[in-house]
């Protein structure tokens, strides 16, 4: 939610920003369809590129990931040293390429 542009985002853009790989973003965002947080438009210039909006409840949902991002951030912040920070990042970059290529969800 915290990645999709208030114009719209095109889906293709949405992979890197979220550091998704594009099988998991398409689950992703049809989860996300579903629950009514986002929807798909065809662009005006160019209908081979979709771009994806949030409804007005991915709006409020943005709101509320945003808090709790700020939040979640204030609590830990000096908590580790960047050489921990970066074994996690390296520790949950490996987990997301095990998920991807398991297909685990």
């Amino acid at each position: 939610l915290l990645n999709i542009d208030p114009e719209g985002t095109p889906s293709t853009k949405l992979g890197p920003k979220m550091g998704m790989e594009s099988r998991s973003l398409v689950r992703t965002l049809q989860t996300m369809e579903e629950a009514g947080l986002i929807r798909r438009e065809a662009c005006t210039n160019d209908k081979r590129v979709v771009r994806i909006h949030l409804t007005d409840q991915g709006r409020q949902m943005r709101n509320v990931s945003r808090d709790t991002v700020v939040k979640f951030n204030r609590a830990v912040q000096g908590r580790f040293t960047d050489k921990q920070l970066d074994n996690f990042r390296q520790v949950m970059s490996e987990l997301d390429r095990i998920l991807e290529q398991e297909q685990l969800f």
